[in-house]
């Protein structure tokens, strides 16, 4: 007579099982020839391969970039560590928001392009928080990242990703010997929406900015919604209180130019508008940052984006001296 499991610990026992009959000798087995030339009777060897994670951080800089309580601002080091960061841009862009997924993001469920491979990703880790998947150890939860390619990076592969919206080659022609930083593909689970986390990725970006020496930062914002009319208190704001200077302006690509002054300057209500602009923005001006000539609406998001340039020179001398000189504030 078959016993009579329920659910619960029909899949305890199956685990069990699983654990001693497979997973321990398999184990047992790579201990005993991890690392050495194994073969069979007659056959070629085959070398075992050590299943350690490979570091894709470059040496210098410690991963670990700061921290606030339980939560931790650090760079990504694995592959496994980047697909958690496009698990998470999935699940705020487009569950949460309105983007439209290719089919391959649809099928697993990541927001994968071609820039991640080149990009160093920044993470926030809520090790109060863990996350688990069957037969996996419980991981401290990812709750918001952000991307950044450097220059020289760009340049050695196909430019920066703003490049697909934004005329950029004046801009960079005007500052030669300067490094440039894009930021990018920035999101944090809801619940963490927080002063706290914000400061924790800004301390992160100082820190990198300073390691690297970069001049200059650079990148698209987002605004909710692809009719450029409903944003118009928003994009207008932005045109006539916080446009870049001639020498720090790029100008949206002209076949993709969207005119960003749709109000006239006294017909802006500063107060009104700052309250309809992502957090996100309102951090950037916060800075010191300005925006680029144009938006741009990007479909496949279901933005409209405007573009963000900040030189490290006008970043607010309160924000340097409250992250501190040598990004010390929050060091890990």
């Amino acid at each position: 007579m078959l016993p009579n499991f329920s659910p619960r610990e029909a899949t305890a026992a199956w685990k069990a099982g699983w654990e001693t009959k497979v997973q321990a000798p398999f184990a047992r087995f790579r201990q005993t020839f991890e690392g050495s030339d194994f073969a069979l009777p007659g056959a070629a060897p085959i070398l075992l391969k050590s299943r350690a994670k490979r570091v894709l951080l470059e040496p210098g800089l410690d991963p670990s970039l700061g921290r606030i309580g339980p939560l931790e601002v650090r760079l990504a080091t694995t592959k496994s560590e980047i697909r958690r960061a496009q698990r998470l841009r999935f699940r705020v862009f487009y569950e949460e928001m309105s983007a439209v997924p290719t089919g391959m993001a649809a099928l697993k469920r990541r927001d994968v392009d071609a820039y991640d491979p080149i990009c160093d990703h920044l993470l926030v880790i809520d090790h109060a928080a863990t996350e688990a998947k069957p037969f996996r150890k419980a991981r401290p939860k990812v709750v918001g990242t952000y991307r950044l390619l450097r220059q020289d990076r760009a340049e050695a592969h196909f430019g920066f990703y703003s490049s697909g919206e934004y005329d950029l080659a004046p801009l960079l022609e005007r500052h030669p010997g300067k490094r440039f930083l894009e930021l990018g593909r920035s999101c944090v689970l809801k619940p963490y929406r927080t002063k706290r986390t914000v400061e924790l990725l800004w301390h992160g970006i100082w820190t990198y900015v300073l390691h690297h020496r970069i001049d200059a930062m650079l990148g698209c914002a987002s605004l909710e919604g692809t009719d450029p009319d409903r944003l118009a208190l928003p994009l207008s704001f932005l045109h006539h209180h916080a446009r870049a200077p001639e020498a720090w302006r790029a100008r949206a690509l002209p076949e993709r130019y969207v005119a960003m002054d749709r109000l006239a300057k006294e017909a802006v209500d500063p107060k009104a508008a700052l309250m309809a602009l992502p957090p996100l923005v309102k951090g950037y001006l916060r800075v010191g940052a300005t925006f680029g000539d144009g938006a741009v609406v990007d479909r496949q998001f279901g933005t409209t984006d405007v573009l963000v340039v900040l030189p490290v020179s006008a970043i607010s001398a309160r924000y340097i001296g409250h992250f501190g000189a040598g990004a010390d504030r929050h060091a890990a």
